[in-house]
């Protein structure tokens, strides 16, 4: 690969007391529940990076952007609005696509690389 296709490149190691708090989930339906992470890139409303938060359950509307995660610890159940539960934990990809609404269920505390398009 040239170097100009590579634009910018940055790896991140990061044990969960490493990352930035990013405060309340204001996704959270129930008790609150606490953020953190790293941002890695971003472009406008795109961005990629680690996302670590406490259980609870949230509520997600996907209207505007897609998800991609690949969950690295923890697990969640996953119920898209009308569909069937999902649990996903450690090792797990998943696509929220644009306009994907439902909840998520974090049962343990959950970190996530994710990719924002």
């Amino acid at each position: 690969m040239s170097p100009d296709v590579i634009t910018h490149l940055q790896q991140v190691t990061l044990a969960p007391e490493q990352l930035e708090d990013w405060g309340p989930l204001k996704e959270s339906t129930g008790a609150e529940m606490r953020t953190s992470g790293v941002e890695m890139w971003s472009d406008g409303e795109q961005s990629a990076g680690i996302w670590r938060c406490t259980p609870g359950p949230s509520r997600w509307d996907f209207a505007a952007v897609a998800e991609f995660i690949h969950v690295l610890d923890g697990s969640m159940t996953v119920t898209a609005d009308g569909s069937e539960s999902v649990r996903i934990g450690a090792g797990d990809l998943a696509v929220f696509p644009r306009g994907w609404s439902g909840t998520w269920d974090i049962h343990e505390p959950l970190t996530k690389a994710y990719v924002i398009f």
